[in-house]
């Protein structure tokens, strides 16, 4: 009986069933074989298709926020490069060549429909610094209020960590939780997630629904593609980053007719992977741990380690023995070892460096005394925001 029941619900992923959204703000992505119609330049054609679908959410009420790949791609083609180049300088030139191209064109498509967008550039600084989030934030939400639609990229032009290894799979995962959307469509030249490569397997079968955390979709996705850097597996990296803020993500065919409009209106077309509230956890603690820059250090003790990395214990302000930098409430820092200089943990820290200094050292009764009466913070990373780092 258990065997059947387990092979129930393995089979599930693979059902077609309609999906019950209720979508009131969504993002979608479009990579960059897509846009560029595999490097034959920008396809207008298929942009103003997507445009028109996008119209109709906007004319239902729904926000949209478009991550458009591109602009790297774009400028290989403008520049008449036989393939993607490798070094940074060439890159970013193409970046710079191609973003003047990809705007203007989702600008003239969009306001065919009466929909005002605008451009916003992206680094990861951007987003993993709190102030630069919170400003991004707030630039983004009075879009919306406008009822302008944001057409999101990186700024390929003068970043350096997420050209070499970034993708815009990510930076919509970011953006999803930035402003609590509802839904995130990758749309990609597959149909979907697949157990195995149907290019070279005819056996393969595409996966309908599954967890964003399920760990076997890291082994049946594949490599990026010549033109972007993108492939199945930053999809799959972008889903449970999304996961983390509790968003669903579709990966799905953008060639498929109405795609855009069948996935909001629930129709079972590509891999739906879904999340729950101990995956959110999960899925925020990998992204922590894959954190680019460090916002300041937090030197703490031998009992306060043991506690972290042995008990999976939250950190307390009495176990840290010095606090490093300059940062706000809410970034993310490094914990380290003051023995050893070993970085064994990082978190989003409840303190700015300031208040944490004061805090430094003392028991949580004292607390009050020294920020304040009142003050409800008594660890300085909670344990759900910290990720172990050795």
């Amino acid at each position: 009986m258990a065997v059947g029941i387990e092979n129930t619900i393995e089979e599930a992923r693979f059902v077609e069933q309609a999906r019950n959204f209720d979508i009131q703000r969504v993002i979608v992505k479009i990579g960059s074989s897509l846009l560029t119609n595999n490097g034959r330049g920008l396809d207008r054609t298929a942009i103003y298709e997507w445009a028109k679908q996008i119209a109709e959410l906007h004319k239902q009420g729904v926000e949209v926020l478009l991550v458009s790949s591109g602009a790297v791609a774009e400028g290989v083609v403008r520049m008449n490069l036989e393939e993607r180049p490798k070094k940074l300088a060439a890159l970013q030139a193409c970046a710079s060549v191609g973003q003047m191209g990809l705007i203007e064109t989702w600008w003239s498509a969009l306001i065919q429909h009466g929909i005002q967008s605008s451009q916003l550039l992206l680094t990861h600084d951007d987003l993993s610094n709190r102030s630069r989030y919170l400003n991004t934030t707030g630039a983004l939400t009075q879009l919306l209020e406008w009822r302008v639609l944001p057409v999101i990229n990186e700024n390929d032009t003068i970043t350096i960590d997420e050209i070499k290894f970034g993708d815009n799979d990510t930076l919509g995962a970011m953006a999803a939780a930035m402003v609590n959307a509802d839904l995130y469509i990758i749309l990609t030249d597959q149909e979907g997630v697949f157990t195995d490569n149907p290019r070279h397997n005819p056996n393969a079968r595409m996966i309908r629904q599954e967890r964003a955390m399920a760990d076997y979709l890291f082994d049946i996705a594949g490599d990026g593609g010549k033109l972007g850097r993108g492939g199945m597996l930053t999809k799959i990296r972008a889903g449970r980053l999304a996961a983390m803020g509790g968003c669903p993500t579709v990966i799905v065919s953008g060639a498929i007719d109405d795609v855009i409009t069948r996935v909001v209106s629930g129709e079972a077309v590509g891999t739906l992977l879904t999340t729950n509230d101990q995956d959110k956890i999960i899925a925020r603690k990998q992204w922590l741990a894959a954190h680019l820059r460090m916002s300041g250090s937090l030197i703490v003790d031998a009992g306060a380690a043991k506690a972290v990395v042995e008990h999976q214990k939250s950190l307390l302000p009495v176990g840290v023995s010095e606090v490093r930098g300059d940062f706000d409430e809410g970034d993310v820092v490094e914990i380290v070892h003051q023995d050893t200089g070993e970085r064994i943990a990082v978190g989003q820290v409840n303190f700015s460096s300031r208040d944490a200094c004061r805090v430094a050292r003392e028991r949580t009764e004292q607390f009050d005394r020294i920020l304040g009466n009142n003050e409800e913070r008594v660890v300085m990373v909670h344990r759900d925001n910290l990720a172990l780092t050795m």
